[in-house]
């Protein structure tokens, strides 16, 4: 295989991590999320049950939840709204995760 075939398959492997934005998923659980979970690094979540999403990020590979995600997580605290994402929502909310469980 020629250096640039191998070149090229590696960068068609990185697009999809590249293209996730953890910014734009932070965003996406402060909208739909922090009213009932806690966001941030060290804050508690305003809903008892509901854990802290670093708790989340730190317990789960947050890849492992895409495809909950997907299909609409109708599970967890009781109060929780059934939530569906776009394919680009999952990419960066899994990004956010994985941007807390590293801290």
């Amino acid at each position: 295989m020629s250096r640039i075939t191998i070149l090229l398959l590696l960068s068609l492997i990185a697009l999809p991590a590249a293209a996730r934005d953890a910014n734009k998923g932070q965003h996406l659980a402060k909208t739909l999320c922090s009213r009932c979970h806690a966001i941030g690094p060290v804050s508690a979540s305003p809903h008892p049950q509901a854990p802290p999403f670093r708790v989340i990020a730190r317990r789960y590979k947050p890849e492992n939840l895409e495809e909950a995600l997907a299909e609409g997580i109708v599970v967890g605290h009781r109060d929780m709204p059934e939530f569906e994402f776009t394919p680009e929502d999952i990419d960066n909310f899994i990004a956010y995760l994985n941007r807390l469980r590293r801290r």
